[in-house]
């Protein structure tokens, strides 16, 4: 089987969103912060509170965006490399990043402060490679 036309292929892409919070009025009336009802809204899939929302991308959508993202990533850490006093004697040897794929197959960056249990994330592991190998 031949994998020609793997950029028209499918992928289904599944996001969570916060599901919709009851705004506080200006009444002053109180309103729930949560609404866990489950049968409130049959239609709509919820996760921890959260409403799932799921769409396709095309293949060929993520490796383009993958594609950019790892080739501007490099050149960030690369110029950052240059900016070691090779005198130092110190040299980036690994770089871990957790990245997060939208609805639309966009690569994101998850910056610190970002709790990646349990949200999808995915971890890119970039190593050094040894030249004596």
């Amino acid at each position: 089987m031949q994998d020609q036309n793997w950029g028209d292929e499918e992928l289904w892409i599944v996001t969570a969103s916060s599901a919709n919070v009851p705004q506080a009025s200006t009444t002053g009336q109180k309103s729930p912060t949560r609404d866990f009802n489950p049968y409130n809204n049959p239609s709509k899939a919820t996760v921890s509170g959260e409403e799932v929302q799921a769409s396709r991308v095309k293949a060929e959508t993520l490796a383009v965006q993958m594609s950019q993202f790892v080739r501007i990533i490099g050149r960030v850490f690369a110029t950052a490399q240059q900016q070691i006093d090779p005198l130092a004697g110190l040299q980036l040897d690994e770089i871990k990043l957790a990245v997060e794929i939208s609805g639309k197959g966009e690569i994101k960056l998850l910056g610190t402060g970002i709790e990646t249990s349990g949200k999808g994330a995915i971890e890119l592991k970039f190593k050094r490679i040894d030249p004596s190998k």
